[in-house]
């Protein structure tokens, strides 16, 4: 922690409104020069709300703030990098179709109408050199994984020079190996007088890269502290306001048949590179199999395969026996499989939808429509939504709220709410629980364990090792699209894992 002194950064009762939603209360901080500040909170606490106020994209209506001792008015993002104020935010603002290099320089400060590639790319060689960041410039974004993605967001701070980088849940799409490199760049960040504004909900980052903290709790700061001073479970009971379980506890299940077999999968990535080379793997009835893995090494490919979105040159997928290899994502659905997918904003739900179209997404024509699939039967569809709010525990206005406008939680809350309603034969679970809090995670494990114990056999593809460990039976790791290793995952250890995750052979981990 570095000396006391005059803040970089100070907020003074700043307050946010939505309507009649207060998202930040009476909130003041300060970040010291050189310092990594945590804000720490669940989803929906209003974390990025403060980070926003303080970026410009939101003006509070109430409180002051204060940048190298002046009082500022930041009412755009212009304002906030004039003043040397960066952000990478959770959800990428980047341009699908464009380049690495040409997402990096375009809206910032140091573009110019002619757009001087080459000086960029200098500049960029540079920065990656000095922070070990590997990155084909050249490469479209659609092209990256959402881990290399990430690391745009970042290098796109970086080109532009800030005294304060504010990274809004930045762990939440990378490797627990890929998260310890970013952290070893912010301490040099930190080292050369960056400040760095870290928003997480991870209590263990908190611990392993902060000097203090500031909990958020319903808007409201419930306190700033040096981060030597708290362990885990403080830290979280000052975040959610009661004792949480770090372990769920995990019953005894007999495994019935094999529900989901998959043999000898061969696919190609965007690139038209294999992606997938020759993967194998079963899970039975009752069996949860966790699949790890560093991005970017065939799980997004597996994934989409399975549930009938990519096209497999050579192999085979059966479900309950039957044959759904390259059939199509409706047939798929019909025949039991249910999927949680890993961006759950692109991919999993329609935001700008409201929370009951986006509980019957999918299963709209069969189940919510009638007179030949022409007339949707509204009374129907507000029932359904209204049983999966209560039982799911979604924490919505209404069912007509647009589901943009719920916290991440909540919205995972929706997706897993509307594929577990039809009592799947097999989920395959995509990162269920990236970028979630501890409360959310602990619900979301507790749903998945349930769905175990009725007999549904899931697929759980995640980077978090500990959830592997805590709720597979078995490990399986895939490394450039072949499974290296399979274990049992309660004989089985992190060190293990992380070595075939790495590349090494199953003999020599």
């Amino acid at each position: 922690m570095p000396a006391e002194q005059e803040p970089l950064l100070k907020t003074v009762n700043l307050t946010k409104r939505f309507g009649g939603v207060v998202a930040n209360k009476s909130v003041s901080i300060d970040i010291q020069p050189g310092e990594i500040h945590c804000l720490l909170g669940e989803n929906g606490a209003g974390k990025t709300t403060l980070a926003e106020c303080l970026y410009g994209y939101y003006l509070p209506e109430i409180g002051e703030i204060y940048f190298d001792q002046k009082q500022v008015k930041i009412t755009s993002p212009h304002d906030a990098i004039r003043l040397g104020i960066g952000m990478v935010h959770q959800h990428f603002i980047l341009v699908r179709p464009l380049s690495v290099i040409e997402n990096i320089i375009v809206g910032t400060e140091a573009a110019q109408v002619i757009l001087n590639l080459s000086k960029a790319r200098l500049t960029l060689g540079k920065l990656c050199r000095e922070y070990d960041v590997s990155l084909d410039l050249s490469a479209k974004i659609w092209q990256l994984s959402v881990g290399e993605q990430q690391w745009v967001e970042i290098l796109k701070a970086l080109f532009i020079g800030v005294k304060l980088l504010i990274l809004d849940e930045p762990t939440a799409v990378l490797t627990p190996q890929e998260s310890e490199k970013l952290f070893a760049i912010l301490r040099k960040m930190k080292q050369e007088g960056m400040s760095i504004l870290f928003i997480t909900h991870k209590l263990q980052e908190v611990l392993d890269v902060s000097d203090r903290v500031t909990v958020l709790r319903r808007g409201e700061k419930v306190a700033t502290v040096n981060t030597a001073d708290v362990s885990r479970a403080d830290l979280a009971r000052m975040m959610v306001g009661r004792e949480v379980v770090f372990r769920v506890n995990k019953e005894k299940v007999s495994f019935g048949e094999t529900v989901l077999e998959v043999k000898d999968l061969r696919a190609r990535n965007d690139r038209g590179k294999e992606s997938l080379c020759g993967v194998s793997l079963s899970v039975r009835a009752g069996e949860i199999v966790g699949l790890a893995g560093i991005s970017g090494n065939g799980q997004k490919d597996l994934f989409e395969s399975i549930i009938g979105v990519k096209q497999v040159q050579e192999g085979k997928i059966h479900l309950s026996g039957s044959d759904i290899t390259n059939r199509s994502i409706n047939t798929i659905i019909s025949l039991g499989l249910a999927h949680i997918p890993e961006d759950r904003l692109k991919e999993g739900l329609i935001p700008e939808f409201s929370v009951a179209e986006n509980l019957i997404l999918g299963l709209h024509k069969k189940r919510f429509f009638k007179y030949g699939g022409n007339w949707q039967d509204g009374k129907q569809i507000e029932t359904f939504a209204g049983n999966c709010i209560k039982q799911f525990d979604i924490l919505t206005p209404s069912s007509k709220h647009a589901t943009r406008n719920l916290s991440g939680g909540n919205i995972q809350k929706v997706i897993i709410a509307r594929e577990l309603s039809g009592n799947p034969r097999c989920l395959i679970a995509n990162q269920p629980t990236r970028g979630l809090d501890v409360g959310a995670i602990e619900y979301v494990h507790t749903q998945l364990l349930k769905q175990c114990q009725a007999g549904t056999a899931i697929l759980l593809i995640s980077d978090d090792l500990d959830e592997l460990m805590n709720l597979a039976d078995r490990i399986l790791v895939i490394f450039k699209g072949a499974i290296v290793g399979e274990m049992d995952a309660a004989s089985t250890s992190r060190e293990k894992i992380g070595l075939l995750m790495a590349g090494c052979l199953e003999s020599e981990a």
